[in-house]
């Protein structure tokens, strides 16, 4: 199964055009860089999915922190450290 983890934007690295914006997203303390060409809109602050590097969607943080606590207790993000 494959699953998007929310993470929050750190920050943008890279802005030269919308294929190419590099972000640095935070997932739970653990920074990691992420494409974000399909989230336009999103600015450091912001809460995204993430799916296999790329940000997907921009979601609010209530929503965000809660679908982490829950894939962090079923032991979905070792992948992430």
């Amino acid at each position: 199964m494959c699953l998007a983890i929310p993470g929050k934007i750190a920050s943008i690295t890279n802005q030269l055009d919308d294929t190419f914006r590099i972000g640095k997203v935070s997932f739970g303390g653990i920074l990691k860089e992420v494409n974000l060409m399909m989230v336009p809109e999103a600015q450091p602050g912001d809460y995204v999915l993430v799916h296999v590097g790329v940000a997907i969607s921009v979601v609010d943080e209530e929503e965000a922190e809660k679908t982490f606590r829950y894939l962090k207790e079923i032991g979905e993000l070792e992948e992430l450290e």
